[in-house]
């Protein structure tokens, strides 16, 4: 049987000011589903609405990023419940770049964060004020990892490709992680 892998991308056009354009960051997209459909994982071939996916028809989660995904993903309701419900299963829960916001206010079925005494990684706030985004952002996310529990790690210098594993969490710095993102979740499913 094939794995299937759920892509997880924006519904979020622009910052809280409708002024600055944002949304998701196509090659954290088109890497991973290079690497993922070379390997023979299935993955959907539509969109779904969270509400429309059963964990139990998934092997994987990977959350792409891009900077809207500080909107829609760190309060998102239904991805929560089957990033749960995955993890709660022993399934492979993961996440490149800013995509790491979709797992900051996850909760296990025991009540404690995702995150929490876990390794990983995700953009920085040092990448953010590179980027000329921090006064842009809602939050700083890796303070948020860190508020959380979470043992943030984070490459020497920005931009450079970082992937961090840690059991079934995977996790990609930045978008020039995406490629080794996915090929550690082929790793870690395989």
């Amino acid at each position: 049987m094939p794995k299937h892998i759920l892509h997880v991308v924006t519904n979020v056009a622009h910052y809280s000011d409708p002024a600055h354009p944002t949304g998701l960051w196509m090659s954290e997209l088109t890497h991973a589903w290079e690497v993922f459909e070379a390997r023979g994982f299935s993955l959907l071939e539509t969109t779904a609405s969270p509400n429309q996916i059963d964990a139990a028809d998934v092997d994987a989660i990977y959350f792409t990023g891009g900077h809207a995904v500080m909107y829609d993903f760190t309060d998102g309701e239904g991805l929560q419940r089957i990033t749960r419900e995955l993890f709660d299963d022993g399934k492979v829960v993961s996440a490149v770049c800013r995509g790491y916001c979709g797992l900051l206010n996850t909760t296990l079925s025991n009540g404690e964060y995702l995150v929490a005494g876990r390794k990983m990684t995700g953009f920085s706030w040092r990448e953010e004020k590179l980027a000329r985004v921090d006064r842009l952002v809602p939050y700083n996310a890796e303070q948020l990892a860190v508020d959380r529990g979470a043992r943030y790690e984070k490459a020497i210098l920005p931009f450079v490709s970082n992937v961090v594993v840690d059991g079934r969490l995977v996790t990609g710095q930045n978008p020039g992680s995406a490629k080794a993102t996915a090929e550690a979740v082929a790793a870690v499913l395989s």
